[in-house]
């Protein structure tokens, strides 16, 4: 491990990617600012060392403890083009400028002296924001750590770039996480500001290659792709079904695309049917594989209960119903041979190959759905449907259709529950949480063991003020938490949905500390 001294403190903190990516490279973290409760207990629990310091617009930079570097993965929903595009005057967004204000505290309290370093991740939609006007102004607001410098607004932004001041420097790179050692298709811009050198655009751009950099052995994920390829089915190069929030399902193999935050649209896989028999889901309250794998769960009290929460099993082939999650699981799950009833809800499916070279487009070329290697374009309300070849599809317009090699007209509800595909050589499953942490280069029990039995009463009173914090920033109307309740959550904090949301938020973690190890590098041999 590289030896270091220096310090770490993490805003919008989330999975505690960057407080790990420190350890990982020498650096000490100190504290950290979070308002999620699951992700405060995750991070709590795996490192107990950080001290939470809570909502960043409380935090006063001057009155907490330096650090050498301070992170912000600050929230990037309104600069995704998956949202509303609402940039840096969105509700969430503008916090970005509650680091800067931080960051500007502390260097004025310690003489200028901390922090020297900066590291801000976001998505690539941060480039073309409100026109590109938004990503000038998270550097012009970067560059008023050391003064006044106005920034010039490019026509269009390139994914990676340098500036350099009288005395320091702000770099930025678009880093994929596929590109660094886990198969996930995850682009963010990494942008680093050293406020008392030049060394911003030397970590991004030449560290890769400098002497005494960590080799690709050092960490941890190298093994993640190999442990993601085996979770996914023994013949390897698995397909991945990635619902982009119901506008597009795109197809890839051997990876997935980004994950997203919401819990309801998980990447799905599909995977050898041979390495899963027969699997038992217990739909209770998480919705996943618990195995083993030809034996049920134990029966509960809430079978039968609350959306016939009885064990189903998957199979190795058959007919496919699929309901929109809000709905629960009635009926769900896989058949072998006979057909569940027809009715005018689900969507049965039955499919005995996939040839990704053949789909029909309709009669109406401009409403198409088309599928090819890498992806899939967006579903239309009045578009026909792709149909496998060959295969005997089963879907509902109104009422209960068969149809042979071509689906009916896709309903503008399709997208709630997208037909899933399946045949005599592979089931079709959700992405498990587990293989989400994978996927961000995280260990497989990072989110394991997060009960407390017997909470004291210093830590009920700690936690109340965590929920009382989220739900002030949500602006929810609902009462606070009683202390029972918080003990009761304390035992089992736990549930697919908040992991699930925790990745999707979270970063790449072999992107951080590849950040981490170069600033820790010219930190150590670049001293000014």
């Amino acid at each position: 491990m590289i030896k270091s001294t220096l310090t770490l403190g993490s805003l919008f903190d989330g999975s505690g990617g960057f407080p790990l990516g420190g350890l990982l490279c020498g650096i000490e973290p100190k504290w950290a600012s979070e308002v999620e409760p699951f992700a405060v207990r995750v991070t709590t629990k795996r490192l107990p060392q950080v001290k939470h310091l809570g909502d960043v617009s409380k935090i006063q930079g001057g009155n907490i403890e330096p650090v050498d570097v301070i992170t912000f993965g600050s929230p990037c929903q309104d600069m995704s083009i998956a949202g509303k595009r609402a940039g840096l005057d969105g509700s969430r967004s503008n916090l970005f400028f509650e680091a800067i204000r931080i960051v500007k505290e502390m260097r004025c309290a310690t003489n200028e002296k901390y922090p020297r370093y900066i590291v801000w991740e976001n998505v690539p939609g941060a480039f073309s924001s409100n026109q590109g006007e938004d990503f000038r102004a998270v550097l012009e607001a970067v560059c008023t750590v050391k003064g006044r410098f106005p920034i010039p607004r490019p026509e269009k932004w390139s994914g990676a770039g340098e500036i350099l001041g009288d005395g320091f420097s702000v770099a930025w790179r678009t880093l994929d996480a596929q590109y660094w050692g886990v198969p996930q298709r995850r682009r963010r811009i990494y942008l680093v500001a050293d406020f008392d050198g030049e060394c911003a655009g030397k970590i991004l751009f030449e560290s890769e290659s400098v002497s005494g950099y960590p080799s690709k052995g050092f960490f941890p994920w190298q093994e993640v792709a190999g442990a993601f390829a085996e979770s996914v089915g023994a013949t390897g190069g698995a397909i991945c079904l990635n619902d982009q929030g119901g506008q597009r399902m795109d197809i890839t193999e051997g990876m997935t695309n980004t994950l997203r935050a919401e819990s309801h649209h998980p990447p799905c896989v599909m995977e050898s049917a041979e390495t899963f028999p027969a699997l038992f889901e217990n739909h209770s309250q998480d919705s996943r594989y618990t195995g083993p794998l030809d034996v049920a769960q134990t029966v509960s009290a809430t079978y039968g209960m609350g959306g016939n929460n009885q064990p189903f099993v998957v199979s190795v082939q058959g007919s496919l119903i699929g309901r929109t999650e809000k709905n629960g699981p009635q009926g769900t799950g896989v058949n072998e041979d006979v057909s569940f009833t027809l009715n005018t809800v689900d969507r049965h499916a039955v499919a005995y190959g996939i040839d990704r070279s053949a789909f029909n487009q309709g009669e109406n070329a401009k409403y198409s759905f088309a599928v090819d290697e890498e992806r899939q374009p967006t579903m239309v309300a009045k578009g026909p449907g792709a149909v496998a070849q060959p295969t005997y599809c089963m879907t509902t317009g109104g009422f209960a259709k068969i149809a042979k090699e071509k689906t009916p007209a896709l309903l503008a509800r399709d997208y709630k529950a997208p037909p899933v595909v399946n045949n005599t050589e592979y089931i079709v499953r959700r992405l498990m949480p587990t293989e989400c942490a994978r996927l961000q280069g995280f260990p497989d029990w990072w989110c394991s063991s997060l009960g407390t039995d017997d909470p004291t009463k210093e830590e009920l009173d700690w936690w109340a003020v965590v929920f009382e914090t989220q739900r002030r920033i949500a602006g929810k109307s609902t009462r606070p938490k009683s202390r029972s309740q918080i003990a009761k959550w304390l035992k089992n904090p736990y549930s697919d949905a908040a992991e699930y949301r925790l990745w999707g938020n979270g970063v790449a973690l072999p992107n951080v500390c590849f950040v981490l190890a170069g600033i820790v590098w010219y930190a150590q041999n670049h001293q000014v």
